[in-house]
Formats: C-alpha cells, sequence, structure tokens
C-alpha cells in the first residue's frame, strides 16, 4: 500500500513538472523558428504564403541580372496590424511567410537590416499592401536600386516626335511619290503598291542576311531589283490590259487581286515573323541641341532627302521628266506630238517601284521587316497622296509630311499608340471637306 501511494505521488510530481510553465517555454525555444538563416536557401511552405525577392537593380551581372539581398527581415500583419510571421531572405534574395489563407495583409520591410549602401528606390514605401487571393504563393515588390525617371517636359517631347514624324514622314514621301508618278501616267489607283513597299523590305533582308552585303550594298540592291519587278509587272500586266482597252476600274480590281498574290507570295516564302537587319537593329542616340538622334536615323533623313532632291529636279529639268509630265497632263495630245506614250508609261513603272522599293528598304533599316509592313502602310500612303493632291509630285511631299508629323505627335496629344494613325486621317477627312481637290490638286471638271 505505500509503495503505491509513493508511485502515485511520483506520477503526480512528474506531471506537474512537466505541465509547469517554465517547461513549457524551455520547450517552446527549443522548437526550430521557420525563418531561414541568411546563409541558408528557403523553402516555400505548404499552402497559403507571401512571397517576396529582393534583387539590388544596381547591381547587375554579365547576364544582366540584378544582385540578390541576403539577409533582410520583413514582418507580415494583418490589415488590423495583429503580427502573422517574419521572415528573412535567404542568399537568393527571397523570404516566404506563412499566412492563415486569404485575405489583406500588410508586407513590411526593416530598413535596418538592409546592407550598407543598399537602399529602397526614392519615393518607396517600406510597407505594402497585399490581397492574398490565392492558396498558393502571393507576391510582394520592393523596388531596389532602379533609377528614378523624371518626367521629360512636353516641349521636349513634342519636338522629339516632331523630328521622328519628319522621319517616318519622309519614309512615306518615296512611297507616295512612286504612286502618285503611276497615277499621274496611268489614272490607275494601284491598290498593290503596298506589297511594292514589302518586297522592297524583304529584298533588302535576302541581300543582306542571305547574301551577306552589307546594309548599304543591300539596300541598293533592293532598289535595282525593285525598278526590274515593276518593268516585269508593266509589261507582264498592265501593258497587255491598257491594249486591251481595259478600264481603270477593272484595273483596279487587277491590283487588288495582283496584291492579295504577292502578299501570299511573301507569306509563303519569307514567313509570318518579324525579323531584322544584321546591322543596325539597335544604336544608341546622339544629342543634337534639344533632340537626340540614332546614326541610321541621320542616314534615313539624308538618304530620303537627297533621293526625293533629285527626282523632282529630275521631273522638271529632264527630257524623260518632261515627257512624264506631258503624258500626266493629256496621254492623247502627247502620242499625237510623237511621244512614245507606252515608253514613258514603263518608264514611270520603273522609277515608281524603285522609289517605293527604297522606301521599303529604309523602312528596314528603320524597324523591322514583315510581310504584312507594306499592307499596313498602304492606307497611310493614299492619305499622303490625296490629301496633298492626286498626280501631283509636290502634293504628295507635303501631304507626307502632314501624315507622319501627325502619326508620331498624336500619342503626345492623348492618343493611344496602337491607332496613333487615326489623328492623321482625321485631318485628311478635315481638309477635304475644306478643300476636296487636296491641298496642292487643281480643281478638274467631271462629266
Amino acid at each position: 500500500m505505500r509503495r503505491t501511494i509513493q508511485v502515485l505521488v511520483s506520477a503526480v510530481i512528474t506531471a506537474l513538472i512537466i505541465l509547469s510553465p517554465t517547461s513549457a517555454g524551455a520547450a517552446e525555444t527549443q522548437t526550430p523558428s521557420p525563418t531561414p538563416s541568411p546563409g541558408a536557401t528557403a523553402t516555400p511552405p505548404e499552402g497559403a504564403f507571401i512571397s517576396v525577392t529582393l534583387i539590388d537593380s544596381s547591381k547587375r551581372d554579365a547576364e544582366g541580372q540584378g544582385e540578390p539581398i541576403p539577409g533582410v527581415l520583413l514582418n507580415v500583419s494583418s490589415s488590423g496590424g495583429e503580427k502573422i510571421g517574419e521572415g528573412v531572405t535567404d542568399v537568393d534574395g527571397r523570404a516566404f511567410i506563412e499566412i492563415p489563407g486569404r485575405g489583406s495583409y500588410v508586407v513590411e520591410l526593416d530598413t535596418t537590416t538592409l546592407p550598407a549602401g543598399v537602399k529602397l528606390s526614392g519615393g518607396i514605401e517600406t510597407k505594402r499592401t497585399v490581397n492574398a487571393l490565392l492558396d498558393g504563393a502571393n507576391f510582394a515588390q520592393f523596388q531596389i536600386g532602379v533609377a528614378d525617371v523624371e518626367t521629360v517636359p512636353f516641349e521636349e517631347r513634342l519636338l522629339a516626335a516632331v523630328v521622328s514624324g519628319i522621319k517616318f514622314g519622309l519614309i512615306v514621301a518615296l512611297a507616295a511619290l512612286g504612286l502618285s508618278l503611276i497615277f499621274g501616267t496611268t489614272r490607275l489607283t494601284n491598290f498593290s503598291h503596298g506589297e511594292l513597299i514589302t518586297f522592297g523590305a524583304i529584298a533588302t533582308y535576302v541581300a543582306n542576311r542571305g547574301l551577306g552585303l552589307p546594309v548599304i550594298a543591300a539596300g541598293g540592291a533592293a532598289v535595282v531589283a525593285s525598278a526590274l519587278l515593276g518593268w516585269a509587272q508593266d509589261r507582264g500586266l498592265w501593258k497587255p490590259l491598257r491594249r486591251r482597252g481595259v478600264g481603270i476600274i477593272a484595273m483596279m480590281i487587277v491590283s487588288i487581286g495582283f496584291g492579295l498574290l504577292l502578299r501570299s507570295i511573301f507569306q509563303y516564302t519569307f514567313g509570318g515573323s518579324t525579323r531584322s537587319l544584321s546591322q543596325y537593329v539597335s544604336q544608341g542616340r546622339d544629342d543634337y541641341g534639344p533632340f537626340s538622334l540614332a546614326p541610321k536615323e541621320i542616314g534615313i533623313i539624308v538618304v530620303a532627302v537627297v533621293v526625293i532632291t533629285v527626282v523632282c529636279i529630275a521631273m522638271a529639268k529632264t527630257r524623260l521628266g518632261k515627257a512624264m509630265r506631258a503624258v500626266a497632263d493629256n496621254p492623247a495630245l502627247s502620242a499625237s506630238s510623237g511621244l512614245r506614250v507606252d515608253g514613258v508609261i514603263s518608264s514611270v513603272w520603273v522609277l515608281g517601284t524603285a522609289l517605293t522599293g527604297l522606301s521599303g528598304a529604309l523602312f528596314a533599316v528603320n524597324s523591322q521587316v514583315s510581310f504584312l509592313m507594306g499592307f499596313k502602310l498602304l492606307l497611310l500612303v493614299f492619305a499622303a497622296v490625296t490629301l496633298g493632291g492626286l498626280g501631283t509630285i509636290w502634293g504628295a511631299l507635303v501631304g507626307s509630311m502632314i501624315i507622319g508629323v501627325m502619326v508620331e505627335t498624336g500619342p503626345i496629344f492623348g492618343v493611344p499608340s496602337s491607332i496613333k494613325e487615326v489623328g492623321a486621317l482625321v485631318v485628311l477627312i478635315l481638309i477635304l471637306l475644306i478643300r476636296p481637290q487636296g491641298i496642292l490638286g487643281r480643281r478638274e471638271r467631271i462629266g
């Protein structure tokens, strides 16, 4: 009996010792913390958690990746201020803090634990509110080493857009000049003109990437190939139609089908992806007073201005240019005066297609090559020619410059970049309502 009492007393004492607060506290202190040490690698917990990755963007390796920041303390609390948990970033700059479930939480970064010389980017708060909507990872982000971007004044942005618009307008002007020459002598509205732009760009790409020619030589080869294409299509398609007396409307329908054929050929042979030339893909810009330009942009502007100037002088001074203007004014009278009208029209197709091919080559240098690039630009080319005045060279140039500037400055005034061409078309409609013949066009009696 006495032995039994002793056993019971011993059991009671042992139970009291186990359940005492001191032992409980000791047991708690022996439980390992879920927070990893700075030298360890954090492991995502099961269930819902908040993930934070701290990267110093100002320090990058050879691959351009930022440097992770380990050993930074992050505290997580509920929206009411109750502490939920904490975490320390590991060697990869990551920390995972387990949360009870979905809801709103506040993540606070302890700036005193940031390494020396590392601080949050200017104006960034140390707290982030995370709306945990997932049972797994919910992310919070803190920017470190990100340079503050100063707001560019409106005047500078407008000037840069105007300069870019002039460059774009000059490229469009080359294609519009070709279209205006063809329309002036044949009265044909050529809906396959956009594919001639694409042909020049693709020919430049093939000569550059396929044949290994420098970009300048590849562009020259593309212009020659475009001129040959212009001669071939007039000899094989448009000249037979003219001799058969096919009307202008029927020839316009033929141009639509010819454009669809060329576009399908480009898609089949070139592919649907967008490609770049081997040179001049990405260039830094140099400052020229209030605006900046890349070397390739200066080259595009110079080439376009020189070619347009030479063509305009040739149209005004040379015998062929005068013959082209005579056929454009009155084909029947020109034929009765001894001009070979078919030969002049063939020359116009060669010159117009060569100018359009040069436009495509400059587009390829300026951006990238796609089988749809000419089709997307066709409406702007038509708008430029119509705005300036159908059949007039100077009208095509003026219209192109207005279209180019309006397209590039549209986003400055709130037009979305995805539909920035809309502004130019609105201007086209407004001007034609006031002056239907275009800016430099002549009034003609119809009927």
